[in-house]
């Protein structure tokens, strides 16, 4: 299955999902249907494939578990903007972007990511052998994602700004398709998209995570969901930390799944899973000042309207449980 693919399948995902807004309880006594905004990898897509939220989740007062599709967290972070998904696992800089635009959001968890899964590459042949090679040249990423401020901050450890280079701002799908035509001189991209431009291009990288900062991912709700059904929102957070932890134990069985699930490889499987360990913390001070510190980068560089205050949409409802099997 190519990039491409998987992304038109999103697109397709969120259009249904914003479509579908309609009221799902969760008010004194009544039941909540739960609705999940997954990417094509990670801890919500296993819980998608494993499928024991709704038996777990039932106790808490979760009637049904839904799960919608997208191709990037910007559009995720629209359809839970729009009322139409409950909570949603996106990168760093999405929740940004939303924040300044006033969304109704809260960090409800997050996941230390070790910066190997997002990397920026140019083609095989390609004269660009360092970060400094990049000036003047052009960039592709998606605009409000984890790899936007992946560029920005990459392009800082050399210098360099996204003056100094020519955005073009992409969603995965076209991204795929421009670099494989040669339209690009990088790009700036996340697993499963990351591993197989990799192994189907031989695409080089020239940097990844691992030279910026630290980050994290985050599991993002809904204001009114925390606020409304607290419970519900901590035991579907318990419930995702036992996926994470079942996968961290299974890792040949979690494969498996999803593999079978996307149709990639089992080669492009196993290096995005040997990227990174997952996880679902509570979200603490040092990833809440992290977090800030992204939201700073960004307000400064002009590309949010203002500053914003990170910890003002901290949910803290969460203590976590021994994890489920």
């Amino acid at each position: 299955m190519s990039p491409a693919t998987i992304t038109r399948r999103a697109f397709v995902a969120s259009a249904a999902v914003l479509t579908a807004c309609a009221p799902h309880g969760g008010g004194t006594g009544e039941a909540v249907k739960l609705r999940i905004g997954y990417q094509k990898n990670g801890v919500l897509l296993l819980a998608k494939l494993r499928g024991k939220l709704p038996a777990l989740l039932a106790a808490s007062g979760i009637s049904s578990v839904d799960f919608f599709e997208f191709g990037a967290g910007p559009p995720l972070l629209e359809a839970l903007r729009a009322g139409a998904i409950d909570i949603g696992g996106v990168g760093d800089t999405p929740p940004i972007f939303a924040q300044a635009a006033a969304a109704p959001l809260v960090y409800a968890a997050a996941q230390p990511l070790t910066g190997q899964a997002e990397g920026l590459v140019v083609p095989a042949a390609s004269p660009i052998h360092s970060l400094r090679d990049l000036k003047g040249r052009r960039i592709a990423f998606t605009k409000g994602s984890s790899a936007h401020l992946f560029t920005v901050r990459a392009l800082a450890t050399v210098g360099l700004s996204l003056a100094d280079v020519t955005p073009a701002y992409l969603s995965p799908a076209d991204a795929a398709a421009a670099f494989s035509n040669g339209a690009l001189d990088a790009w700036a991209i996340w697993d499963p998209f990351f591993a197989i431009v990799q192994a189907s291009q031989k695409a080089r990288l020239i940097v990844d995570g691992r030279a910026v900062t630290p980050s994290n991912s985050f599991f993002i709700a809904a204001r009114a969901f925390a606020e409304r059904s607290p419970k519900a929102l901590a035991a579907t957070l318990d419930a995702f930390a036992g996926e994470a932890a079942w996968a961290n134990a299974h890792p040949a069985a979690a494969a498996a799944l999803i593999q079978a699930s996307t149709g990639l490889p089992a080669p492009i499987v196993a290096e995005t899973l040997n990227r990174g360990e997952f996880s679902v913390r509570p979200m603490t001070d040092a990833i809440t000042r992290a977090q800030q510190d992204n939201a700073d980068v960004l307000s400064r560089l002009k590309l949010i309207p203002s500053a914003i205050d990170v910890s003002a949409d901290v949910w803290r409802g969460w203590s976590p449980a021994s994890p489920a099997s």
